[in-house]
């Protein structure tokens, strides 16, 4: 019991480090686009991830096989995730040059509502009423998020609203990588999968992006950056332990605390430094829009361990 109970322990401790890092990446993203831009931001993230990550694997002797790629589904698929990771990153980085990092960060809580509608849609999964409730709860919590910019939003091309649209573009693309992610799953394992498509992600950037640009960072921006590559590289190896360890379902709710961990940051690095950092603007229904983004994305991810079906409430009575 102990051992179950230190593995749960250690489980939630991964998957907060997950959601912290994630919740800081856009705050340092942000530092780095008045000086390089989101193409070349995005290249270099890849690249220290793919160095980072392959040797990684290579002293572990688990580098992956490449003779599963000669099937043409299977390089379809990966083609096809790799172009959604590096739509996501580069929409993604984009949208930062309009909006804050904690708007942006809500706005990505759609992703889990667009992968569950494509997982029934193209997977035949099925849908639970928890999901349907917690991205009710997760689009009415964007309304309230964004209550002071709706009518800019819906009726002007404001750089604001480009922002929005970026953003939600971001979302939408990483639906497609992680569709192909999961069938990708039944052949290799997931830290396989993203070393292979952070090298394709590398080749995919490189002509679009502009690596002297790093030659204009002073020391902070550098930090910054190196910071941004690391995060990317350890906050997916945090989530992999944690769904080693703890169940999926509970580790997918504690990570769509992000943005509030965006949130926090900002504000605490705004109150010590406010001439590097900007305070999140924000009435009371746009904090109360962002807390109940995070409570639909939660209870989404993990309502059905709240109000399991009938099925499953029979299946774990005593026999």
């Amino acid at each position: 019991m102990s051992q179950v109970k230190q593995s749960v322990g250690l489980g939630i401790t991964f998957a907060l480090i997950t959601a912290v890092l994630w919740g800081m990446v856009p705050i340092a993203i942000k530092q780095l686009l008045p000086d390089m831009t989101p193409n070349t931001i995005v290249w270099y993230r890849f690249i220290i991830s793919a160095v980072g990550l392959g040797i990684v694997l290579a002293v572990q002797h688990k580098l992956p096989s490449l003779s599963l790629f000669k099937r043409p589904r299977w390089l379809a698929m990966l083609i096809i995730a790799s172009l959604g990771l590096v739509g996501n990153f580069i929409l993604y980085s984009s949208a930062l040059q309009y909006l804050t990092p904690t708007a942006s960060q809500v706005i990505v809580q759609l992703s889990p509502v667009g992968l569950m509608f494509a997982s029934v849609l193209i997977l035949k999964e099925s849908m639970r009423i928890t999901q349907v409730i917690g991205a009710a709860m997760l689009i009415f919590g964007l309304v309230l998020f964004f209550n002071t910019n709706l009518i800019e939003i819906f009726t002007r091309l404001t750089d604001y609203t480009v922002g929005v649209l970026l953003g939600m573009c971001s979302a939408l693309v990483w639906v497609c990588y992680a569709i192909a992610q999961k069938i990708l799953q039944r052949r290799l394992a997931a830290s396989q999968i993203l070393f292979l498509l952070y090298i394709l992600c590398v080749v995919l950037v490189t002509p679009i992006s502009t690596p002297s640009e790093i030659y204009k960072l002073n020391a902070w921006q550098l930090g910054c950056l190196a910071f941004c590559g690391l995060n990317t590289l350890v906050a997916y190896g945090a989530l992999g332990e944690a769904m080693a360890r703890w169940q999926v379902a509970q580790v997918s709710a504690l990570i769509t605390l992000t943005p509030l961990f965006t949130l926090v940051f900002s504000d605490l690095l705004a109150l010590f430094w406010p001439d590097v950092f900007s305070m999140t603007v924000l009435n009371i229904l746009g904090y109360s829009g962002a807390f109940i983004v995070v409570m639909g994305a939660m209870f989404s991810a993990a309502g059905h361990r709240l109000l399991p079906r009938r099925s499953e409430k029979k299946s774990v009575l005593p026999l």
